[in-house]
């Protein structure tokens, strides 16, 4: 047929074609298509293909498509990223959608990083973690051997780890070799505490002493504690030293004196945990730059204006029960700006310019997994900051520490690995 034929005859038939009904128009093209070859099949397929699968990420406006992003889940955005390049490319640039899976992990986003890769790659780091805490393979575990008793006291900072024991001894590692850099005879250990020069511990004997590392010596000798010292923490700055014990008291010492300078009452339980830092912001009861000191008991976190006063008041005072119901952990840490401390049901985080709750991460669950991030001084759980953080299972960890009398967790700077270190065996998991 000629082509100008052709053409009459197709605008004839495409009349006589819109004129049909529904179900005529489908006897005809089933007609039709019984009658084509293998050519005309082959070119139907690929034509409908095109006019009834709409790519809708690719047509619709960005915004749009953002919108409709936020209703899935992460895992169903995982999967979708595999669907095409296209596809990849419009989802991964969602920010708002990344930094969503990342909240629902434990994160505390940081609005100035806007770059929708960033989220979703620290998203997947997060979730490859997970699985290799399922799989218990995210830990790689080493022994330090040098101990002849019981280890009861940890300290880690900045690489080094001090160790306290049963047989009179207390000793500095480099964790990353498992060397012992210093070995001094001591009394038994509850706590321990280093820098460049010094190591100041609390004892089973009811004492604090300070001792040098260098030489091995004992330099101040602290005694006024009726029980045993569970914790202490010092400031050369201030020239002081805090202690809590068995005794349910807090004292405040002179380092270099080695004197007594005040006595805190108040706890009715024995005072496992103290922390001295410096505040970072103000309320109705301190102002930046004032030093903090916060103890601990089973059921009760005090805080108190460290000085030298004799009648020095608790400025208040945080719980997180009032029937006493749920016991606290000796696992606290004040970076100045929050409060954190564990429980057997999770951990707590305090504003510390209003003492208000800000959050509680459950870790009943068996399939609650949070994060943890690395705090100054005595490492232990926290999630103040989780930029660039590997995603850890708290679940995990909390179970690793109940089967031992005490531990720690920490950040290995540099490597940026994180350290559960169990005392009783002085073994690092790492």
């Amino acid at each position: 047929m000629e082509r100008k034929d052709f053409e009459t005859w197709l605008d004839n038939i495409s009349v006589t074609f819109l004129s049909l009904t529904d179900l005529q128009k489908n006897e005809t093209l089933d007609h039709l298509i019984s009658l084509s070859g293998a050519v005309q099949l082959r070119h139907l397929s690929n034509n409908l293909e095109t006019l009834l699968k709409r790519d809708f990420l690719k047509l619709l406006p960005l915004e749009l498509s953002f919108y409709l992003l936020k209703w899935l889940d992460p895992q169903t955005l995982l999967t979708c990223c595999l669907v095409s390049k296209q596809w990849n490319k419009v989802i991964s640039a969602c920010t708002e959608v990344w930094q969503t899976a990342c909240k629902s992990l434990g994160w505390q986003i940081d609005d100035s990083v806007q770059d929708a890769l960033h989220w979703k790659k620290v998203y997947l780091k997060a979730i490859l973690r997970m699985k290799q805490l399922e799989d218990h393979e995210a830990f790689e575990t080493s022994s330090l051997i040098g101990h002849s008793a019981r280890v009861y006291a940890l300290y880690y900072k900045d690489g080094l780890l001090c160790t306290g024991s049963d047989d009179l001894s207390a000793k500095l590692w480099d964790v990353s070799t498992g060397q012992c850099v210093y070995g001094i005879q001591t009394h038994t250990c509850a706590a321990v505490k280093f820098d460049e020069q010094k190591l100041v511990t609390g004892s089973f004997d009811n004492t604090v002493a300070c001792w040098e590392w260098s030489s091995g010596a004992r330099t101040q000798h602290f005694r006024g504690h009726t029980g045993a010292v569970f914790s202490v923490d010092y400031n050369d700055e201030l020239d002081i030293l805090v202690s809590g014990s068995a005794d349910f008291t807090v004292k405040v010492w002179a380092l270099s004196a080695g004197t007594c300078l005040n006595t805190l009452t108040g706890h009715t339980e024995w005072v496992t945990k103290v922390v001295l830092q410096k505040c970072k912001v103000k309320s109705l009861l301190h102002s930046p730059g004032d030093y903090i000191l916060l103890s601990a008991d089973k059921y009760e976190i005090k805080i108190w204006p460290i000085g030298r006063e004799i009648n020095c008041k608790c400025l208040k005072t945080l719980s997180v029960s009032e029937d006493r119901s749920i016991c606290l952990q000796p696992r606290l840490h004040f970076d100045g700006k929050y409060i954190v401390c564990s429980s057997a049901l999770g951990l707590y985080q305090w504003d510390f310019a209003s003492y208000d709750i800000l959050r509680m991460e459950d870790l009943t669950s068996p399939t609650e997994y949070r994060t943890c991030a690395p705090c100054s001084g005595i490492a232990e759980p926290s999630p103040l900051d989780h930029q660039e953080i590997p995603c850890i299972g708290l679940k995990c960890l909390q179970k690793r520490l109940q089967q031992h009398n005490r531990g720690t967790v920490a950040f290995m700077p540099g490597s940026r690995l994180l350290t559960l270190i169990l005392a009783g065996s002085s073994r690092l998991l790492r």
